[in-house]
Order: C-alpha cells, then structure tokens, then sequence
C-alpha cells in the first residue's frame, strides 16, 4: 500500500469512527429521553396532590395537584394555534385558600374570544404544575399594550401579575368560565432518532466514499 492509499484509508476509517460515534451517542441519547418522556407520563398518570409549599422547576414538574380558591378576573394572553385553530391560552392569577397567589393557564379560547369578559370567581382546579421553555432570542417580546404574549415565560408573567413563579395547566375545573381546558402539553423535543440515522447514514457514506477513493488511487497506481 503507498502513501496515498494509507492516507486515504487513516483518514476514511478516523472519519467513519467520529460518525459512528455521534451516532451511537445520539442513540444513549434516544434511551434517555424515551426514558424521560415515561417518567413523566407516568407522573401525568398519578392522582392530583395538595401543592407544595415550596414547588421545584425540576423535581416537581409535571406533579398533578388540586389546588381551590378564587380566580381573579384579569388575564394574559398567549398566542397560540392547533387542532382547534387560532386563539389564546388564557393565563390568569389565582389566590388560593391559605393566601398564596399563584399562575394557572385555564386553557384555550378562540381569537373571537380575546375580549369577551370572564368573571373568574371561586374554582376547584386540577392540573399540572409546569415551567415551560417557550422563551429563546427568536421568540418576540410580549406586546403588553394588546395583551398579546408569545411564549409562557412564568417568572415574566408572575412579575407581571404579583404572584409565586408556579404555574399549574389546568386540566379540570368546575369553573370554565368560557375556558377551554387542554391536556398538558409536554415541551421536550424528541428527535434523537432522526439524528441517529443522520449521523449513522453520513457514516455509511463516508465509508463509501473512502472505499472509491482508494479504487481510483490504486487503479492510478497500477
């Protein structure tokens, strides 16, 4: 084998073994997230408990609780689209029993029904505790004065509303007041498959690639 064969081959088999690589780290990291995801269908799946005193974004997310108090009758809107078309989810405070203020997403109303007036008032509500990451540079700042908010940014929406950085998603109430409660919508990205056979297919090719370079240097030899 000359020179140039040996080159080509290092280089090939070096390049073919980085693909594989991220293509199997890509894979352990399928197993966790599908593990991850379990985890929390599997809490989504558990009966509701009393909110904690001090809720944790990472230990507590997703935890059902039922919570009762009085919903006061000012909102946020946030900008929103799906099965049911274009509309708002509908974030509004809540006082609880014992005086704690907090954030609950009531669910979906239509964009007909942004300035309908709703009361708020007493509520028993069952839902989900949740700290999404909605927010990044490409994600506009909310328009306050229209009311039009593009992301569920918690900390900016209880500075905005005076209360506890505690969001529940309400998936029941006996209060909807017009409010279109939605299932939990879990905000995790799951695309490691794709990358796994991105990486795994560039591997392949990489391999073949190499395997024509070292014919057209050893026909060029003979």
């Amino acid at each position: 084998m000359n020179r140039r064969m040996a080159l080509a081959t290092f280089f090939g088999l070096a390049g073919a073994a980085i693909l594989f690589s991220l293509g199997t780290w890509q894979l352990q990291r399928l197993n966790w997230k599908t593990d991850l995801l379990a985890g929390i269908a599997a809490r989504l799946e558990q009966p509701a408990v009393a909110l904690p005193a001090n809720p944790d974004p990472v230990d507590d997310e997703y935890l059902r609780v039922t919570v009762s108090g009085v919903i006061e009758p000012v909102e946020l809107h946030v900008l929103t689209s799906g099965d049911l078309g274009p509309g708002f989810k509908v974030i509004s405070p809540m006082v609880l029993a014992d005086g704690r203020r907090i954030l609950i997403d009531r669910g979906y109303i239509g964009e007909t029904g942004k300035n309908t007036p709703r009361k708020g008032g007493p509520a028993t509500v069952t839902g989900a505790l949740v700290w999404p990451e909605e927010t990044d540079s490409f994600v506009p700042a909310p328009n306050l004065e229209r009311n039009i908010w593009f992301a569920r940014d918690v900390a900016m929406m209880a500075d905005t509303l005076k209360t506890e950085p505690v969001m529940i998603s309400v998936t029941t109430t006996d209060n909807t007041d017009g409010v279109l409660p939605q299932p939990v919508s879990i905000n995790i990205s799951n695309r490691h498959m794709e990358y796994v056979l991105t990486w795994y297919s560039m591997a392949i090719i990489w391999i073949g690639m190499t395997g024509y370079a070292v014919w057209r240097i050893k026909r060029q030899t003979d």
